[in-house]
Order: structure tokens, then sequence, then C-alpha cells
């Protein structure tokens, strides 16, 4: 986020939104972030944490660059961590809750899509284990499984999926180029009819206040879907589920 939407949004709420950049990759970006929070909050506590960073590295996992995997986990999964324990403290004060945003690719994942589904598949496990660990402390853990929004997110992944495809050599297009340009094709279509921002927000708002606190929650129709079919279906099954999904069945 630019300096300047930050300032446009901390205008708009009338200074009820306070606002601060992060690199959640640095952990003493982080706690400097939860200092500056506890000095606003002072000793209240906080009660609600919705943690939602992510990035998507798309493309064959033959070809991605193992730097590029590895940052994939350092956003999503280790800041996602990062995050998570510097605020607890704060949050088992107030016997709070924990909303992370994960995927439903991290209980369905999809070709072309590994990283991104593997770290989401990483955080469903840390969920389970934050839960059982917070219990005793009243502190609620809901993962919020999400499907396609459309949050700004599809133009970023139709770039992200271009400079895939145009960053492919003639060896790489001869194995993966027409499979990925077709994947690239279907998730473009399912981003671009994806679930509005507000009314993922309002789906989010209902996971941090429902009671009792869900352990996970499909946000988005298609996300609901596909996992009532992932509960339903054999492996083999969803193998042929998630081909014909992103067009290469």
């Amino acid at each position: 986020m630019a300096v300047g939407e930050i300032a446009d949004l901390r205008e708009a709420s009338a200074g009820k939104v306070n606002l601060r950049v992060c690199d959640i990759t640095e952990e003493k970006s982080v706690q400097n972030w939860v200092r500056g929070v506890s000095d606003v909050l002072g000793e209240s506590g906080i009660d609600l944490l919705v943690s939602n960073a992510g990035i998507l590295t798309p493309g064959p996992l033959e070809f991605l660059p193992l730097a590029a995997v590895k940052h994939e986990f350092e956003v999503n999964v280790f800041g996602s961590l990062a995050v998570i324990n510097a605020f607890l403290p704060a949050l088992r004060k107030a016997r709070g809750r924990i909303v992370q945003i994960g995927a439903m690719t991290g209980r369905f994942p999809i070709p072309f899509n590994g990283p991104s589904s593997a770290s989401k598949a990483a955080l469903e496990a840390f969920a389970d284990i934050y839960r059982a660990e917070l219990k005793p402390f009243g502190v609620d853990f809901v993962i919020a499984q999400a499907g396609n929004l459309l949050t700004g997110g599809p133009a970023k992944t139709a770039a992200a999926l271009k400079r895939v495809s145009d960053s492919m050599t003639s060896a790489q297009r001869e194995l993966y180029g027409q499979a990925f340009d077709t994947f690239a094709a279907a998730l473009n279509r399912m981003q671009g009819s994806g679930l509005p921002s507000v009314e993922a927000a309002k789906r989010v708002i209902e996971l941090a206040e429902q009671t009792p606190a869900p352990s996970r929650a499909p946000v988005g129709a298609d996300a609901e879907k596909i996992l009532q079919l992932v509960r339903e279906k054999s492996d083999a099954e969803l193998d042929v589920l998630r081909l014909q999904l992103v067009g290469l069945n």
C-alpha cells in the first residue's frame, strides 16, 4: 500500500483507521509495528487479529526458481507466524481471536499454483496447532478458506501469469506452454467472477464475531462447493476435478 493510500484511508475514516507499513518478512519491522500498536491501545489488549498477507508465484514447479518459492513461504507462512506470535501476548490478555486468511487451495491444491497451494496447506496445519495450544488461554483461531475474490488481486494475478508465460524458454514452452496458457485463462476467468471485496470483508467479520468460533470456514460460494467435494470425493476423483477446474481436462 502506497503512502498516499494510507493518508486517503485515514482521512476517509476520520482518523478511526490507523495504518502502518510493515515488512512482515523482517522480524525487526514486525516488532516495531507491534510496539506501535501496543502504544496506541495501552493495557486493553487486542480483541482481533486478521492475518491476511499473501503473494502468488504461479508456474510449473519444475522451472520455478527455488528462491521464488522460498520467498512465497517467507511471506505467506513465516511472515504470518511472525505477526501472530508478536501479537499473542496482547491477544492472550484480551482473550481475543485470530482469523487467518487462507485459501481453498490449502485443501485442494491446483496445478501451476504449487507454492501458493503448499503455503496455504501449511497455514491449515499451523491453524490446527495454534487452536489447540491457545485454547487454554481463551484465544480462538479461525482459518478462512477463501475462494476467488474480486479484491484487486485478479489484475495482479493476470500480470504475474503473463510474466511467467513471457519468460518461458522455447524448451519450457514446448513442455508446459499450452497447458500453462490454458490454466492462466481459466484462473483469470475464475478470479474475474470472484466474490466482491465488500462481500468478502462481510464474511470475515462474520467469522470474527461468530460464537462459538468455527475452526475453519469457506469464503465464497466456489470455496464452499470445492471444500464440500474435497470431503466427499476420492483422491482419484479429486485429481480429475482439479484438472477440469483449470481447463486441462
